[in-house]
């Protein structure tokens, strides 16, 4: 196993059997999101846990977006893509919900100034995009952008993905008309056929087949869509 494969093998034992502590509620969000720390043995790590209990209702979204929350981790580990930070589902504090590693990242940071600054990244940033396509995701902020210790770029708040309308909102414009790389395509590629069960088994039917029916348009176009409407950006931007 890869240095990134253990790293990630212990952290996720601590997410599954460790014990959750609630350290506080996180500010500014729309649904109970707390930080938490996550303790097994003598080890710990931070976490972000949502609540189902916690969550505002919404008229186009089924309840249970933390559901949406880890089926988002489960579709990028299969994709190869590692673009969402560990998640999974578990009971806490306040019942079931998803919990999510802690990553540490520059709060000053993001995805508009890593743009910028950030050249090398270009090629994590084009995987996400391609990602957030497949993913249908409705709310890529750009706060929602985050960049670790070792420049790995990760997206975090995926709870309104997946819907079958297709109604993708983000910020990251700027590869729009771009080719897409063969090796980026072949990452694609095997959705057409078939959604992972593990991602399939957290949405409905008709959210499944449409993951199908987007990895196929993306493959077939073979190009970053554009936005001349300017109305598939989020709000607010940050």
């Amino acid at each position: 196993m890869s240095t990134n494969e253990l790293e990630d093998a212990a952290q996720l034992e601590i997410l599954l059997r460790g014990e959750i502590a609630i350290v506080m509620r996180m500010p500014y969000s729309s649904n109970a999101t707390y930080l938490v720390s996550v303790t097994l043995d003598d080890k710990s790590v931070q976490a972000i846990y949502k609540p189902m209990r916690g969550e505002k209702p919404l008229w186009d979204f089924e309840p249970g977006l933390h559901r949406r929350e880890v089926a988002a981790y489960r579709l990028s580990q299969t994709m190869g893509l590692r673009c969402v930070p560990i998640t999974i589902l578990r009971d806490g504090p306040s019942g079931e919900g998803s919990l999510q590693l802690l990553i540490e990242s520059n709060p000053d940071e993001h995805y508009f100034t890593i743009f910028e600054q950030r050249q090398d990244l270009h090629d994590q940033f084009r995987a996400m995009c391609a990602f957030d396509i497949v993913a249908n995701n409705t709310d890529r902020k750009s706060g929602h952008v985050l960049v670790d210790k070792n420049s790995h770029v990760w997206g975090i708040d995926h709870g309104v993905c997946f819907s079958e309308d297709f109604k993708l909102r983000t910020v990251i414009w700027e590869f729009g008309g771009e080719d897409i790389t063969p090796q980026l395509l072949e990452k694609i590629k095997p959705l057409i056929e078939t959604v992972p069960l593990e991602v399939a088994t957290l949405l409905s039917t008709q959210e499944v087949v449409a993951i199908s029916e987007r990895a196929k348009w993306l493959v077939e176009g073979a190009r970053f869509p554009v936005d001349p409407s300017g109305r598939h950006y989020p709000w607010p931007l940050v």
